[in-house]
């Protein structure tokens, strides 16, 4: 028996790649053949991007203008785009070819604002020209071209579908959901030209595919309605398509499900990795595996709501799952917008990434606030540096993309280095980024490898800059560390961007202001580029949320209910009014990453008074000149990832570069061809002629790594004195300048 699975991702997610679930599970499915010669054929589909090209589309712009036409009391601002209507109409399949890259050289119309329509979004034009700075045409029109789709989306959502947003549908109806009611009568009304524009296309796809099983993935609270309005499409008119739902918001929302209306629309929710619920539910669905048997999985029941969760098997394991498969997609359909001057916002919303993940989990799993106890963070489970570059050289094959998310929750910075060192020793190009915890172990020597593997930028969590706070959420991490590891990658021409918070349990006005000062001085020295404050949100599954009396608030809703349950409502008696600040951290975090306000006293960013900073002034620029904890580990490894040096005899000279040598000593001149500049390197002979000997464990193509420990002792072998000594001269300082790196 063959079965027909479609994999959909409901809107909306991110315009300008796929959310990569589908293709995931897609990589998985691959791989898999069912008991007694069964087998499965997966197709997917990301219903997001093509829902929104229906809509912004000539004949998407003509349907809503003539719904729109119809509405009373419109704001002037839809008002003057209805006056405008045939402009809108004639620029926006030129338009949206530009966001894909199909149509470059409408750039220069779009840029000198003589083409685009303007409404409400434009009057922010004027303002964010000194953000942006000198940025180039391209940009600049792409920039426009997003505030131009951003007024098409305005008066979408005031004339047809307030539930409507750009990477996100109905959030509000399924943000703190407790309860299935409003869900329930939004699905009951009349469907608008969002809806009707994604059934359409979904019934395009039953047709092409003709499955028997559909899944609907839904990573975010602005997933859920898309997909229960699909659920309810196919109930209607596919009563023998088996509907499942899973993903992100069911794995953290609906653990405690017990509402049974929701079985009106799906026949099944599966529960954390979609890979083995999946293969039991389809070898259940295929009569090779009785009910109970199935693995985390939610059904009905005669009318209540079960969880069968009686299967034996383990969860796949992560070398077992597949590449993931990014086939059937419009990968070169996808926007590149670019929405907001924050530079690591840019990332998420301008290219197209290819998504991968390095290791399953977090192998810190101890931050108080972080859903901890739940399976996509606690059961960590890395990948094979080997395996991470077979999987990634198949993805760049068929996407023709070399660029890559590792949407890893903390990237594990051992991991990251064998990475690294295989992507090089294969010859690859890959421009890349990752989430990472700033650990010590990310040595500059360490950031520098990454760079020249094609890391561009990392994020990671700084949150409170409050050390006492930081403590009390484990985050393992001190503001002087953090500094450090930060200045580390941006020395190495990698961006790093900080995820900010404000309002963590019993934090005062003080530490507010003092992690304030912190950030301010982190973007003085130049070692942050990229930053957002989040507000502290108290979840279900983490320590917080699970054990509030010992973070010192108290949880005060919302009341229990039979659907959703993860954002819970607190107090917080010992910590400051949080939502005061939010405004003068927001202002302030903004001019900060243009450089302006540096120098602007902390309390000109708030309406109320504030206290004085008690954090010195030089605290950060101290803290990054501390290299105390620089100390090199015997079993580092030493790489030297350049080209293999020539040497030439030179005059012999007395000089300073081995001290212990008194006589004039031959010199060797080492000869380093790098791809800007040759690299000349003055060393004595004998070290010359040892260095050139020992080039093949150095380079990226040793069989096995060379180590400091073994280094020093084939130094010490032949006879050139200590090595350790030979650590404090001018030569090895040169040397480590010039590349050589210790990891």
């Amino acid at each position: 028996m063959t079965i027909r699975v479609l994999l959909l991702t409901p809107p909306f997610t991110q315009l300008n790649t796929p959310y990569p679930a589908t293709a995931y599970l897609k990589g998985y499915l691959n791989t898999l053949d069912l008991v007694d010669g069964g087998s499965v054929v997966a197709h997917q589909a990301d219903l997001g991007i093509e829902t929104i090209l229906a809509l912004f589309s000539t004949k998407g712009l003509n349907d809503l203008f003539e719904t729109a036409t119809t509405v009373p009391n419109l704001s002037e601002n839809s008002r003057r785009m209805l006056r405008l209507r045939a402009d809108y109409v004639t620029t926006i399949e030129p338009t949206i070819r530009f966001l894909q890259h199909k149509n470059p050289t409408l750039a220069h119309a779009i840029a000198d604002r003589s083409y685009l329509p303007e409404a409400s979004r434009f009057a922010e034009v004027d303002e964010l020209d000194w953000a942006f700075g000198t940025m180039g045409l391209h940009d600049k029109a792409r920039h426009l071209a997003t505030l131009y789709l951003e007024d098409i989306g305005d008066l979408l959502a005031e004339a047809i579908d307030p539930h409507f947003g750009f990477s996100r549908y109905a959030e509000r109806l399924g943000r703190t959901a407790t309860h299935f009611d409003d869900l329930q009568n939004a699905l009951t009304a009349p469907d608008t030209l969002v809806g009707q524009t994604l059934l359409r296309l979904m019934d395009q796809k039953l047709a092409q595919y003709e499955p028997n099983v559909v899944c609907l993935t839904v990573p975010f609270p602005g997933n859920l309605f898309g997909a229960l309005l699909c659920g309810r499409h196919l109930k209607q008119h596919y009563p023998d398509v088996r509907v499942v739902l899973g993903g992100g918001y069911a794995n953290t929302e609906l653990r405690s499900l017990r509402e049974p209306r929701l079985f009106d629309y799906v026949d099944f929710v599966s529960l954390d990795d979609g890979e083995a619920p999946l293969r039991s539910l389809l070898e259940h669905l295929q009569g090779r595996r009785e009910v109970a048997k199935l693995k985390r999985t939610f059904m009905r029941v005669d009318g209540g709501v079960v969880y069968q969760n009686g299967a034996t098997d383990r969860d796949v394991a992560q070398r077992d799952t597949g590449t993931p498969d990014y086939a059937d997609l419009p990968l070169n359909d996808y926007l590149s917008v670019i929405e907001v001057t924050n530079p690591m916002h840019r990332l998420w919303s301008d290219g197209r990434w290819n998504k991968l993940t390095l290791a399953h989990g977090c192998y810190w799993g101890k931050c108080s606030f972080c859903d901890i106890s739940l399976d996509y963070i606690a059961r960590y489970e890395p990948l094979t540096a080997g395996l991470l570059c077979d999987r990634i050289e198949t993805i760049m094959a068929q996407t023709g993309q070399n660029g890559f998310h590792f949407v890893d929750e903390a990237a594990p910075p051992a991991l990251m280095r064998d990475l690294a060192l295989e992507i090089l020793r294969r010859g690859l190009t890959v421009v890349w980024w990752t989430n990472i915890r700033f650990e010590k172990a990310f040595t500059a020597d360490l950031c520098q490898l990454l760079k020249l593997s094609g890391c561009i930028a990392v994020s990671g969590g700084l949150e409170v800059a409050s050390d006492r706070l930081l403590e009390r959420m484990k985050k393992g991490v001190t503001v002087a560390q953090v500094a450090r590891v930060a200045d580390h990658f941006t020395a190495a021409g990698i961006m790093v961007h900080a995820y900010l918070m404000y309002g963590f349990p019993t934090q005062t006005a003080q530490e507010t202001i003092d992690s304030l000062e912190m950030v301010r001085q982190l973007f003085s020295v130049g070692a942050v580029q990229s930053g957002f404050w989040h507000r502290f949100a108290m979840t279900a599954h983490s320590p917080v949320g699970l054990h509030p009396a010992g973070f010192d608030v108290q949880r005060i809703g919302p009341a229990d209910g039979p659907f959703a349950d993860n954002d819970l409502d607190h107090a917080d008696p010992l910590g400051a009014d949080h939502d005061r600040f939010a405004e003068g951290l927001r202002k302030s975090l903004f001019n900060y990453m243009h450089g302006v306000g540096l120098d602007m006293p902390l309390a000109n960013w708030f309406s109320f008074r504030v206290p004085a900073t008690s954090i010195p002034p030089r605290y950060i620029e101290k803290a990054i000149a501390d290299t105390s904890d620089d100390q090199v580990r015997s079993n580092a490894l030493v790489v030297w990832p350049g080209h293999a040096p020539t040497l030439a005899v030179a005059e012999p000279r007395r000089g300073r570069r081995y001290p212990q040598r008194t006589a004039p000593v031959p010199q060797a001149e080492l000869t380093f061809a790098r791809r800007q500049d040759d690299l000349v390197l003055d060393l004595p002979l004998p070290v010359g002629e040892w260095l050139m000997q020992q080039w093949p464990q150095l380079s990226l193509k040793a069989s096995e790594p060379q180590t400091v420990q073994r280094l020093g002792t084939t130094f010490e072998q032949a006879g050139l004195g200590s090595f350790g000594e030979f650590q404090q001269t001018e030569g090895w300082a040169d040397w480590r300048a010039a590349g050589l790196l210790v990891l």
